[in-house]
């Protein structure tokens, strides 16, 4: 297992994200329109990743239900302009904070729940989300159909129109949120989150509160996909419930096991292949899946920590193979 010391280059070198930053900002200027949207949809499912990878990779909370907290900030971002004309980028953090507090109601009472049946409950809370958006209640959610006609962002004046401007702010919101979390990772809640995933009764033990810190990683990373619903909805300029389903919430899923659990700079890695992978197979569109599924396969056998996995998972897995 001496082969997987060498992944270990990718950390802490500044070159490296040097080079990764000089590519993400010189992108727009010399790629094509469609491929700055490509690159836009990667950074939003990054953002949705390193929000999943607080629940999962952190505490080790399965949730396949996360589409629903992007659901719900996408929809009170249109629901808020549209009808009550606020600007969109001011719903930036009212739409984290609905996202939250929506996640906070959903969870207290399930957050005890473990491994399969948690995942259960998530897939249920999910498809609920979506039911309610389809049945329109109140005339709010526009049913089936949607919301329309949700007015383009501006920042300092500046209006945000086009593909390049969306990319940068998707971009500029997903360098923020990874310094956060990074800042998180070390501190003593961070800690305890590994504690908690590694083993939850050791940790009640030694006098974490546990209930506490599940329930603030799930509100947490729901804050972060009401983040993405904003950005979305400002995007796309319309919101629809086929844009939140259960295979939304697969995906996400995906990145962050893909990347490495835990891991932020994997979790970024994990979104652009997810994204990525459905262009380059687009000639073959009915085998996407196909080819998708056996690279999750092959990576879950050759890397099962992930692509980019945190280096305290690196140095564990390479000690546990050289047995």
């Amino acid at each position: 297992m001496r082969w997987l010391k060498r992944w270990d280059w990718l950390s802490g070198r500044p070159l490296l994200f040097g080079a990764i930053l000089g590519f993400l900002l010189s992108f727009p200027f010399w790629g094509s329109r469609y491929w700055v949207d490509v690159g836009f949809y990667v950074g939003l499912y990054a953002l949705l990743g390193l929000g999943l990878n607080v629940i999962l990779g952190e505490v080790g909370l399965f949730n396949l239900g996360h589409a629903a907290f992007w659901a719900i900030g996408a929809y009170t971002t249109a629901i808020l302009n549209v009808r009550f004309g606020v600007p969109t980028l001011a719903l930036l953090p009212i739409s984290a904070l609905v996202a939250a507090g929506c996640a906070w109601l959903v969870s207290s009472p399930i957050i005890h729940l473990r491994g399969d049946y948690l995942c259960i409950v998530t897939i249920a809370l999910g498809e609920i989300v979506r039911l309610v958006l389809i049945n329109n209640p109140g005339g709010f959610t526009g049913g089936p159909n949607g919301i329309v006609g949700i007015a383009r962002p501006s920042l300092l004046g500046h209006p945000i129109r086009t593909s390049t401007d969306f990319y940068f702010l998707v971009w500029a919101v997903v360098a923020l949120c990874a310094l956060a979390l990074r800042q998180v990772q070390r501190s003593r809640i961070g800690r305890a989150w590994n504690y908690i995933r590694e083993d939850e009764i050791a940790a009640e033990a030694m006098g974490v509160d546990v209930r506490a810190l599940k329930l603030l990683a799930f509100v947490l990373g729901a804050a972060l996909a009401g983040i993405a619903g904003n950005i979305f909805a400002a995007k796309m300029r319309m919101v629809s419930p086929d844009s939140f389903t259960f295979m939304e919430s697969c995906l996400i899923f995906c990145i962050v096991l893909l990347g490495g659990m835990g891991s932020i700079p994997g979790t970024i890695l994990g979104a652009a292949l997810v994204v990525l992978f459905p262009e380059v197979f687009r000639p073959v569109a009915q085998y996407r899946l196909l080819f998708f599924g056996l690279a999750l396969a092959a990576t879950m056998y050759f890397r099962p920590g992930g692509l980019w996995p945190r280096r305290r998972a690196l140095a564990a897995f390479a000690k546990e193979g050289e047995r």
